[in-house]
């Protein structure tokens, strides 16, 4: 299967561009990625404070705590730079099976992403026979993945738990274009400031709306992009971006410059698309 990935030029009104995965609404003080982890966690105490800035930014993740070491000693690390040389045809990958529905939310600045915690449990994938149901989704900007070494604008990540713990995620790219009206009502209500309140929006979400009409994918094994960086997670990076408008992309720059993981050594893993 031949395909290409279209990006487009930086919108020069653009910051420079800029992690993933809970089954309950996660505090301000846990990362967007290990907060369905951390609900399931028989501890309480909390989590080292990490971020993208320098001092605790992720170069020093696995330094701030022992519980981050996989940040840095990790084989299967996410993100990754996905070459188009490396990507293998398979004819057991299959496209990843998605069933979304209209969907109550809320929403929360937790100091790391805008996070949109789904209030259901009616929303779910299937990748390779097995059932992973929706958390959350979140963003990044820029994109934590890149394709062929170039970072996309920022990306979706969709949020998912299979019944015995088992983390999958969806990625998609966002490109500047025209404006996208399925994020109309989340992105009136971004909220500018770190809490720890949940914000529900009024009208519930058509999650299947923010989706591309393609769901080609490239499938691999990683990990969480934030700490404590666990791996064993089935990611699914969708080949087909979708577009938010340049005034839209700013809307969340101006809250998050930058909060994205660098990309991670690819090592030994194989990179599989749907043939």
């Amino acid at each position: 299967m031949n395909r290409t990935w279209q990006f487009t030029a930086l919108s020069a009104a653009l910051l420079l561009l800029a992690g993933c995965g809970q089954a309950n609404p996660a505090p301000a003080s846990v990362p967007a990625e290990s907060a369905g982890q951390a609900a399931d966690s028989t501890t309480a105490a909390p989590a080292a404070h990490w971020s993208y800035d320098q001092e605790h930014g992720p170069a020093h993740w696995a330094e701030l705590e022992t519980g981050f070491s996989a940040c840095r000693t990790g084989q299967e690390q996410s993100p990754i730079d996905i070459e188009h040389a490396r990507l293998v045809p398979s004819p057991t990958v299959h496209p990843v099976d998605i069933h979304y529905s209209t969907t109550p939310v809320t929403v929360i600045n937790n100091g790391h992403t805008i996070q949109v915690n789904v209030q259901n449990k009616d929303n779910y994938i299937m990748i390779e026979g097995r059932k992973y149901t929706l958390a959350q989704f979140h963003f990044h900007h820029p994109s934590e993945h890149q394709i062929d070494g170039k970072n996309a604008e920022m990306e979706l990540h969709l949020v998912h738990k299979s019944a015995d713990g088992q983390s999958a995620v969806l990625g998609i790219l966002i490109h500047p274009g025209s404006d996208n009206h399925a994020f109309d009502q989340l992105w009136s209500h971004l909220p500018d400031h770190e809490s720890e309140q949940e914000v529900p929006l009024a009208d519930p979400i058509q999650l299947s709306k923010l989706l591309p009409a393609d769901r080609h994918a490239v499938h691999y094994t990683g990990s969480l992009t934030t700490p404590p960086c666990t791996e064993h997670v089935s990611w699914t990076v969708l080949e087909q971006p979708i577009e938010l408008s340049a005034e839209q992309i700013q809307r969340f720059a101006t809250i998050f410059p930058d909060n994205h993981r660098p990309v991670q050594s690819v090592g030994s893993r194989e990179l599989y698309t749907e043939q």
